[in-house]
């Protein structure tokens, strides 16, 4: 055997465990601050059918017409811009929202206060971000149960270390251990002091938003923060056709800082929304924009993105499904209306129904997660964790999402032509019926040719099984608990800090407690 041979699974093996040792050290190693996508979207519709849609959504903005509740603001900005205002209903004539919206940036940095991890939201750019909103987790150990601020501590610590995601997220899981008008501020401190990613603040009323992007202040400076996005609100549309003030006065509050709304109808097909789908895309496309729009008439040309969240439901049984087939198709058309309109877009995730992190819920999240990346997602919000239809955040399906988003990073480069990549050299150096394995071209490429999960067992099925039969589930266990015993937090300015805790202190005494 040729001396190559022999040396170079030696050296594959060094190489692959130095990457991994690499990986591990999340807080340390940076990776990509971001995807740059390098195969196009994939485009289902023509032209006819996306201005069937668009027109469908005029006609129930115009015939129909949204309700803004209990915010008269929203109602006075309807009304300066022409129009038809009545009571809390408004409607609008055609093109007057695609009208507004020609303001809004195609995209825009949000900045992290490392600025090596600053990311692009928009264009070719992809961004993970874990899962938001469950009031539950879940591990293996100790089962389902309500989540803590050290639960959310945990995932914030979870996200900062793995390579393959490039968000903090939000409200990665509900701390009902804190106060309702509390836990916002512990939060928004936990994403910055575990985390040097950019992050997202809270929207569950106007003075909670306000309260974010204050700490975002105190980080940034005030002056960055109204000339620069560095915090996005996450606001929904209470389906169907309906604004409320919890939403629209959060929603103001981000754009009047110049930070950015994601704007996210949830529609479940068959009770928010028609079961069909191109009715339900209709319909999302006409809330969304209506949302967007409001941001750009409290402040003309801050960052929106223009959000949708399909899903489908049992008819049978009336119970939420995720990860199916129709929502994820349908992502691929609003990826089609959020490009006609020039915004960028936050559609799909990993979403699944299962109750465990098992091959039901990979299933379903694959589904959803390809569909993300095939509409040309900027922002994939539910990137990592999503698991009992959104109602847990696994601690186990946490690490293995974040693994399947590592072979999404390989997956989106696409495939680089050049001399390297052609090989020619490999098939003169090697010949017919030879092979390629101990060449100078594998040698000088082995490090770098394949993507390297960190979850998957790739040894002999005897060796598997003589080492305990360990599944999959069972070393996402290992690794979440791996990662957080070596986890160590970016470093944070000392005044920064206490200006923090400050802020925090004074408004935690400002207010009782409320527990609803």
């Amino acid at each position: 055997m040729d001396v190559r041979e022999q040396t170079a699974p030696k050296r594959e093996r060094a190489g692959r465990g130095a990457r991994r040792e690499q990986r591990s050290h999340g807080s340390r190693d940076l990776g990509r601050p971001y995807i740059i996508r390098n195969i196009p979207t994939y485009d289902i519709l023509g032209e006819e059918s996306l201005v069937r849609i668009e027109e469908t959504a005029d006609r129930i903005l115009a015939e129909i017409g949204i309700e803004f509740r209990d915010d008269p603001v929203s109602l006075d900005h309807w009304r300066r811009a022409g129009a038809k205002v009545e009571g809390v209903l408004v409607k609008f004539e055609p093109g007057m929202l695609r009208g507004i919206l020609k303001d809004a940036p195609a995209s825009f940095t949000q900045h992290a206060r490392n600025p090596a991890r600053s990311v692009e939201i928009g264009g070719k750019s992809v961004v993970f971000s874990p899962a938001y909103g469950s009031p539950f987790v879940m591990d293996l150990d100790r089962g389902r149960r309500y989540g803590t601020i050290e639960d959310f501590r945990n995932f914030v610590k979870l996200a900062q270390a793995s390579p393959w995601l490039h968000h903090s997220g939000g409200t990665i899981c509900e701390p009902v251990d804190v106060p309702v008008n509390k836990r916002h501020l512990d939060m928004v401190y936990s994403h910055i002091r575990y985390s040097d990613r950019a992050f997202m603040g809270s929207v569950t009323a106007e003075s909670r938003a306000e309260d974010s992007i204050e700490m975002a202040r105190i980080v940034f400076g005030r002056d960055f923060v109204d000339n620069n996005c560095v915090i996005l609100g996450n606001v929904n549309v209470n389906s169907p056709l309906v604004w409320d003030a919890t939403m629209t006065t959060a929603l103001r509050a981000y754009a009047r800082a110049n930070q950015a709304a994601v704007v996210v109808p949830f529609i479940l097909g068959g009770a928010m929304g028609p079961v069909t789908n191109a009715g339900a895309i209709a319909q999302s496309l006409a809330e969304t924009v209506a949302g967007c729009a409001l941001t750009q008439l409290e402040r003309k040309g801050c960052p929106v993105i223009f959000g949708n969240f399909l899903s489908s439901m049992s008819l049978r049984s009336g119970s939420p499904t995720f990860g199916t087939p129709e929502p994820a198709i349908g992502s691929m058309v609003v990826g089609q209306l959020a490009r006609r309109l020039n915004l960028p877009l936050r559609c799909s995730g990993n979403f699944t129904t299962s109750k465990l992190p098992d091959a039901h819920a990979m299933n379903e999240g694959t589904m959803s997660m390809l569909a993300a990346v095939h509409c040309g997602a900027n922002f994939i919000l539910h990137s990592a964790g999503f698991l009992d239809g959104l109602l847990s955040m696994s601690y186990e399906k946490f690490v293995m999402d974040a693994d399947f988003c590592g072979a999404l990073h390989t997956y989106l480069d696409g495939v680089k032509i050049d001399d390297n990549q052609l090989a020619l050299d490999a098939f003169r150096e090697v010949g017919p019926g030879s092979h390629f394995f101990g060449s100078q071209h594998t040698l000088a490429n082995y490090e770098t040719a394949f993507w390297d999960s960190e979850l998957a067992d790739n040894e002999p099925f005897e060796k598997w099984e003589a080492a305990g039969s360990v599944d999959a589930a069972t070393r996402a266990n290992a690794k979440w608990k791996k990662m957080l015993a070596e986890y160590e937090a970016p470093p944070l300015d000392e005044g920064i800090d206490e200006a923090l805790q400050d802020f925090i202190a004074r408004r935690k005494a400002s207010m009782d407690d409320a527990w609803y």
